[in-house]
């Protein structure tokens, strides 16, 4: 065995954590696929072993060969004599397995380099079955690495020992990677398939979220707190659901934590994604006031039939309702698993009509008017005889949308009730 062969051994065992008896291993099965190449009809071979010592640098080469009576000594390859036999082991039978020493002069030296492809294939195996081992356990855990390359739109993590990869359907797309750069991801899954162990990993998952808060919230990691529900628009916005099994503890302030100190680690590891904290509650008119939040719901009418939930709100609170681009109604309805229908609330305009109405009713019947002459008065600034009465007369009839002379008849009854009042 050379240094370079040793050397080989240490870095596996050391760099890699291989076990040294499976690096030796990979050795012996490299040395006797050496011997096969090198020694003219070893294929023929059916049994050999390969004895490496490691402290003293030798390899050698043994065949297990069955011993026969002489005259039934056919296959020189697989069979001894029983009279060479006997020469090896005195009370040796016809049957019996015997070991004998094949080994080429200076094989060791020659048959490190046909040994070497053979050995790093097998140590990759054992490697990458080690990968699998250590790692098959590890789904759902967040693991630190640094970013090592790219493969197209997939980036390739170190982690030590290991490489894990974040497809380009796991990464959060606001996110940008440089080659060199530390980052901490979520183990979606560890796969086995013919490529060998691939460890997934994912920034972009719900549950790269849930990870972080039960790492730093403690009412959550001693269950005192409970995430009930994620829904996530990676890189945007998070929504979390969060219930205290202990009514004294409040499970939205134990996630935000003093001057919001928790939520701010959480919010700086995900590069400024909102998150919104509401309590969960099984009552959905409850709980989807308070994910809807700050938007101020006027009307919740829950169809419990067909899971959904009809919100009104006013004018001003519709954009907070609805959020930008519809996240904060779609994030919600994905929270609590039911439709939330956001609609502005109508009843207030419905009032303010009815109140145009009655006046311009009562201005009607004032001047003489129709109902609908009198609402364009009213709209156009005429809410009381008097002040009618102060109107232009091509104002009044611009307004209203007619003859001057018309609107001087209006302009008068205006006077003479204003004048009578």
């Amino acid at each position: 065995m050379t240094n370079d062969i040793v050397a080989l051994i240490d870095y596996y065992e050391k760099e890699k954590g291989i076990d040294r008896d499976k690096v030796v291993a990979a050795l012996e099965y490299a040395f006797i696929s050496a011997y096969r190449k090198m020694v003219p009809g070893a294929d023929a071979i059916e049994t050999l072993r390969a004895d490496v010592n490691t402290k003293k640098g030798e390899t050698r080469i043994f065949a297990v060969l069955t011993a026969v009576a002489d005259e039934e000594y056919k296959d020189k390859f697989n069979e001894v004599p029983l009279a060479t036999a006997l020469k090896k082991k005195p009370d040796a039978q016809p049957g019996d397995l015997l070991e004998f020493n094949v080994t080429p002069k200076d094989f060791g030296r020659i048959a490190v380099q046909t040994a070497k492809q053979t050995m790093m294939q097998r140590l990759r195996q054992a490697e990458k079955e080690m990968i699998y081992e250590e790692f098959k356990d590890r789904a759902g855990d967040i693991v630190s690495g640094t970013v090592r390359r790219f493969d197209r739109s997939d980036v390739l993590i170190d982690l030590g020992k290991f490489e894990g990869v974040m497809p380009s359907r796991e990464r959060v797309q606001t996110e940008e990677y440089n080659i060199g750069d530390r980052i901490r991801a979520y183990v979606v899954a560890v796969e086995n398939e013919g490529r060998g162990p691939e460890i997934i990993l994912s920034r972009s998952h719900p549950n790269f979220v849930r990870r972080l808060f039960e790492a730093e919230v403690n009412e959550i990691s001693d269950r005192t707190v409970e995430i009930r529900g994620i829904a996530r628009e990676a890189g945007y916005r998070t929504k979390v659901a969060v219930f205290s099994t202990d009514d004294k503890v409040d499970p939205v302030g134990a996630c935000v934590g003093l001057r919001g100190a928790r939520v701010k680690n959480i919010v700086r590891e995900l590069n400024n994604e909102k998150v919104d904290i509401i309590r969960w509650s099984d009552d959905p008119e409850e709980f989807v006031r308070e994910a809807l939040k700050p938007a101020v719901l006027r009307t919740i009418t829950v169809d419990k039939e067909n899971r959904v939930v009809h919100v009104t709100v006013d004018e001003e609170d519709l954009s907070k309702a609805i959020g930008r681009r519809g996240q904060n109604a779609r994030l919600s309805s994905r929270l609590m698993g039911w439709d939330v229908q956001v609609r502005k609330d109508e009843s207030k305009l419905e009032q303010f009509e009815k109140k145009i109405a009655g006046a311009a009713h009562s201005m009607a019947e004032q001047l003489g008017l129709d109902d609908d002459l009198a609402a364009k008065l009213f709209r156009a600034g005429g809410m009381s005889a008097d002040i009618v009465a102060e109107m232009p007369v091509d104002y009044i009839a611009a307004n209203l949308e007619i003859t001057e002379e018309r609107a001087q008849d209006i302009l008068d009854r205006a006077k003479q009730h204003s004048a009578s009042a």
